[in-house]
């Protein structure tokens, strides 16, 4: 047997990372998407937790957590949709809209997500890459999830496809300036309708991973404002999917904090640690705000830098 020694803590901070940052990949990507087009979506709470009920409803119906999946993308399209199809509305305000859905997609998901939490759905597979090690410790904190995996692939893919593209060129035009999107022939309108839609069937992806792996289980706490937080992520990020990555690593290694001090025998305080995240969102938010100047990469359309 190997010797664990001080690798405890760390081992647990990597393995629950790579589970907490799961879902803060998917929605701080999808969120990229929504806002390069020039469009705010801070309904991605409610999306979250409504694609995380339907996800577990379905997979517990259909006995399969990839029809869950599928069911949440579905579910988090259709959010995005009606968000875009609103917001494209005159005289609309797109955050208003976002804090709307949010409180209804929430509402909706606690409303016929009752029957579902005590029911046992399946899980999402995962993948044992610690299996060349005896010890626990290391196999739990690489037993990684699929869709993990996926969201890497995700964020490259993403930011290929956003500098290399037709469609990546015309998401950014629209987000930059709406009137040389027009004047380009570019439909402003149908690309953020769209764009949206994307950023929301992305969220619904996560709020399955949430539902159906980690902590893979139905209830009304299940999001933690995490939703809300991947607004803040991407504006860290800098609207670069790639750095959406990397910032939902960072968030999610601050959120394994408590749990890998409370899995090591820390029995005093190690709750304090579980705020990390939501600290670490408000100071970041602190750190990149200014006054005096732009923030740099924002697209010039979104409402939150006019």
């Amino acid at each position: 047997m190997e010797d664990i020694g001080l690798w405890g803590v760390p081992l647990a901070i990597l393995g629950g990372a790579i589970r907490v940052s799961t879902p803060f990949i998917f929605v701080s990507i999808g969120e990229c998407l929504t806002e390069r087009s020039g469009r705010i979506n801070l309904g991605l709470e409610g999306t979250l937790v409504f694609g995380a009920m339907s996800g577990y409803a379905v997979a517990y119906h259909s006995n399969s957590a990839w029809l869950g999946t599928l069911a949440a993308a579905l579910a988090g399209l259709v959010f995005g949709l009606v968000h875009g199809y609103v917001c494209k509305l005159p005289k609309v305000n797109d955050i208003a809209i976002g804090i709307a859905l949010m409180i209804f997609g929430s509402g909706l998901a606690f409303f016929f997500g009752k029957p579902y939490v005590q029911p046992v759905a399946p899980d999402l597979p995962a993948i044992p890459l610690g299996f060349w090690s005896q010890v626990p410790q290391v196999q739990a904190a690489l037993n990684v999830n699929v869709l993990f995996l996926a969201g890497i692939v995700l964020a490259f893919a993403a930011s290929w496809m956003l500098k290399n593209t037709r469609i990546g060129l015309t998401i950014r035009v629209a987000g930059d300036s709406a009137d040389a999107a027009r004047a380009l022939g570019i439909d402003v309108n149908r690309v953020r309708l769209w764009s949206t839609a994307a950023g929301g069937a992305l969220a619904g992806i996560g709020g399955a991973y949430l539902s159906l792996y980690y902590p893979g289980s139905w209830n009304e706490g299940i999001s933690s404002g995490q939703g809300l937080m991947a607004v803040a992520l991407v504006i860290f990020a800098r609207w670069n999917p790639v750095n959406c990555l990397y910032a939902s690593l960072l968030f999610g290694g601050a959120g394994a904090l408590g749990p890998a001090l409370q899995s090591v025998g820390v029995t005093s305080g190690y709750y304090l640690f579980y705020a990390a995240p939501y600290v670490l969102t408000l100071a970041l938010l602190i750190a990149t705000s200014s006054t005096t100047r732009a923030m740099p990469s924002a697209p010039g359309e979104l409402s939150i830098v006019k």
